[in-house]
């Protein structure tokens, strides 16, 4: 039975993580399809570099809580943390994989981060400030998720060590859906979302 409801809620998750809130609100609003314009990546920074900061915050604010609200309602409940771990990166891969837009969707940033948030404002707090951090010093935003999801790991350990195991493979996943932003760093081709020189 539990192994059941486990199954139940992590396909939940996987539908919730699914609605792409980039995609959602350029069809709202009449605008083009994200995943044809500018990064072609339906998340928050590509929404903020097409139109403005209201719209990228509209997107961010969503899918955060499409990934706090699985994870939080699981560790409400008391599942354990492997299955509460299994059950954000379902809300990940819908995200990354949405059954509703032909599979092509985001980087599960945001939601990654949204994930994590029930885990504490101490562990919110880091993940922010090691963002913000790495925005302000590069003005990379790929370069401050990839910064993020490989330091996520390390400060969970400290905190709640329990959800190490699971954080890990959440950043594996982010880091994976960076790869090419990876290879455009280290030659040099990627684009700042903020140019501190101009």
């Amino acid at each position: 039975m539990i192994i059941l409801t486990t199954l139940l809620f992590i396909s939940a998750a996987y539908l919730i993580g699914g609605l792409n809130g980039a995609i959602l609100l350029c069809r709202v609003k009449g605008w083009p399809d994200p995943r044809g314009r500018g990064s072609k990546n339906p998340g928050a920074t590509n929404i903020l570099r097409l139109h403005h900061a209201q719209a990228a915050s509209t997107v961010l604010i969503f899918d955060l809580l499409k990934g706090t609200i699985p994870v939080y309602l699981a560790y409400f409940i008391g599942y354990s943390p492997f299955a509460i771990g299994l059950i954000g990166i379902a809300a990940c891969l819908g995200h990354i994989f949405p059954p509703y837009f032909q599979f092509k969707g985001g980087k599960a940033v945001a939601t990654g981060l949204g994930t994590l948030l029930p885990l504490g404002m101490d562990m919110t707090g880091l993940l922010l400030l090691t963002w913000l951090f790495t925005i302000a010093v590069s003005g990379y935003a790929s370069l401050a998720a990839i910064v993020t999801a490989i330091l996520a790991p390390v400060f969970v350990e400290f905190i709640k060590p329990e959800f190490t195991t699971p954080v890990i493979m959440l950043s594996v996943l982010i880091i994976l859906r960076h790869i090419s932003n990876i290879r455009r760093l280290l030659t040099g081709k990627e684009k700042k979302i903020v140019n501190w020189k101009q």
